[in-house]
């Protein structure tokens, strides 16, 4: 029987809390990254990199952390200790890695980090400024990645756990890029639905919420049978919390979520929204979505007026309606599975926190 079970000499572990506390959770998290970057800073493999690291500090402060929750109730769900262990440095591991993802996502779309990056170029021309800014946003992009890794093989993981991960995390990752290729339209077809579908599951909906959770299930030596369990509870999670992201990003209020509700209209993101409203526009509806929706240069007026069509075509309503049906599918595979306590309220307020964000 192995030490971890039966030495009855080991100090008692902390009971779980009475409710699952997702803020300790995440600080821990923050505080992971936070010591990574604190330790890149101080010892840089040249000192252009400190400033970046900086850039990096500001862009992952405002993020939903949900990854990292994921990963903790993925632990939870196997048995995992609920005080953490490695838990904590996989799942700022996942944060880094999610950061790669989103500045690569946004390498043509000229968003804050690309103007941040632009003053930093030492010189007066603007046009070779916002080159070189094109350019290190991909740069940065990479960093995030190899320090993704650097923080994963870090992190005090046995050869046993890494072997364990090692599937789900390289699963993961090609996943994320394939839905990128198909968010940039890199596969013809006529079911533009289908296609926002499929990138939303990719990119979306696997990366933020169902690999995350099998990986830190089996991080905690969860079995073939709990990863399955993570697939039909957190796919659904998962799309749940992408279909509510896409709708705050046209309807949302800034002042609450932090993000411009002009920038996926401006990108013409392809969301399921667009793609709903998009199937039952009429003519005059589908000439304006045409003009409008991809415009770098919309404004208020604009949008207001996409937002109308989407919501004159129900498909507001429907997104609304699809929100609610993958929450109770994942409750659902919830209250089927047969779960440690601790495990079955973090998944319960994980529904909740993923799927209740107020515009």
């Amino acid at each position: 029987m192995s030490t971890r079970l039966a030495d009855v000499s080991a100090p008692p572990r902390p009971r779980a809390p009475a409710e699952p506390d997702f803020g300790r959770a995440r600080a821990v998290a923050e505080s992971a990254l936070g010591e990574f970057l604190d330790a890149q800073a101080r010892d840089p493999a040249d000192d252009c990199l400190p400033p970046l690291v900086d850039v990096l500090r500001e862009f992952v402060r405002d993020g939903t952390w949900l990854r990292p929750l994921c990963c903790h109730c993925g632990w939870l769900a196997a048995g995992g200790d609920p005080a953490g262990g490695a838990v904590a440095r996989v799942g700022a591991a996942l944060e880094l890695f999610h950061s790669f993802a989103l500045i690569h996502a946004d390498v043509l779309d000229g968003s804050d980090l690309h103007r941040r990056l632009a003053g930093r170029y030492r010189g007066h021309d603007a046009e070779a400024a916002a080159r070189f800014a094109a350019h290190a946003v991909i740069l940065l992009g990479d960093l995030c990645l190899v320090w993704a890794d650097e923080l994963l093989l870090t992190a005090g993981l046995g050869e046993d756990d890494l072997r364990r991960v090692a599937p789900v995390l390289h699963a993961m990752r090609s996943e994320v890029l394939a839905g990128q290729y198909l968010d940039l339209g890199g596969e013809w077809t006529e079911d533009v639905l289908d296609r926002s579908w499929r990138a939303l599951r990719l990119t979306s909906a696997g990366s933020t919420v169902e690999r995350p959770l099998q990986i830190g299930a089996a991080l905690a030596g969860g079995g073939p049978d709990l990863l399955r369990w993570c697939t039909a509870y957190g796919r659904p999670l998962g799309e749940a919390f992408q279909l509510r992201d896409d709708l705050l990003g046209v309807f949302g209020d800034p002042g609450t979520t932090g993000e411009s509700v002009l920038d996926d209209l401006r990108r013409g993101k392809r969301t399921v929204l667009m793609a709903l409203t998009w199937r039952r526009a009429r003519p005059g509806q589908r000439e304006l979505i045409r003009t409008l929706h991809g415009d770098p240069e919309l404004g208020e007026d604009g949008a207001a007026r996409l937002r109308e069509v989407i919501t004159e075509t129900g498909a507001e309503h429907a997104v609304g309606e699809l929100i609610e049906a993958r929450a109770r599918e994942a409750l659902a595979a919830l209250e089927a599975a047969e779960l440690p306590a601790p495990a079955r309220r973090a998944c319960a307020e994980l529904v909740r926190l993923a799927t209740r964000r107020t515009p």
